[in-house]
C-alpha cells in the first residue's frame, strides 16, 4: 500500500506543477503585443506541450488514488460511514482539478483561434485556483477534520 500511496503523492504533485505553470504561459500569451508572431507561436507550442504532458500526468494519478482508495475500503473513515466527511471533500476538489485542467484546454483552444480577451491580470487571479486545491486537498488529507 505505500507504494501506491507514493506514487499517487508523486503523480498528484506533477499534475499540479502542471497546472500550476499553464497559467502562467497564459499570463505571457496575454501580454504578448499582437505583432509579435514568433513570441506568440514559441507561447503556444509550449502551452500545448505542456497542457499534453499535464494530461498524462492525470491518469496516473487518479489511477493511484482509486486504487489507494479501494485498498482502504474497509477501513472507517474511508468510505461512506461515519468520519469519511474529508474524503468526500476531497474528492469533490479531484473533480474541480479536473474541471480546472478541462477550462485550461478551452482557453488554449481560445488562444490558439485569436479570441482570447481575458488580460494578463485574470489568468494572475486564475494562476491561484490549483494552489488553493492543492492546499486544501492536502490538509482534508492530512488533518481529516470531518
Amino acid at each position: 500500500m505505500l507504494w501506491v500511496k507514493s506514487l499517487h503523492i508523486v503523480f498528484v504533485a506533477s499534475w499540479f506543477a502542471g497546472l500550476f505553470y499553464l497559467p502562467r504561459i497564459f499570463v505571457n500569451l496575454a501580454m504578448v503585443a499582437p505583432d509579435s508572431n514568433a513570441e506568440r507561436e514559441r507561447l503556444l507550442l509550449m502551452a500545448r506541450k505542456l497542457y499534453r504532458f499535464t494530461a498524462l500526468l492525470a491518469w496516473p494519478a487518479l489511477g493511484f488514488g482509486i486504487w489507494l482508495w479501494a485498498l482502504l475500503w474497509g477501513v472507517p473513515g474511508f468510505g461512506f460511514g461515519p468520519g469519511s466527511g474529508w474524503l468526500h471533500a476531497k474528492l469533490a476538489i479531484v473533480v474541480l482539478a479536473i474541471g480546472y485542467q478541462h477550462l485550461c484546454r478551452a482557453m488554449l483552444d481560445r488562444f490558439e483561434a485569436g479570441q482570447s480577451r481575458r488580460s494578463h491580470v485574470w489568468f494572475r487571479w486564475f494562476n491561484e485556483a490549483p494552489v488553493l486545491m492543492l492546499l486544501a486537498a492536502v490538509v482534508l488529507v492530512v488533518v481529516k477534520p470531518f
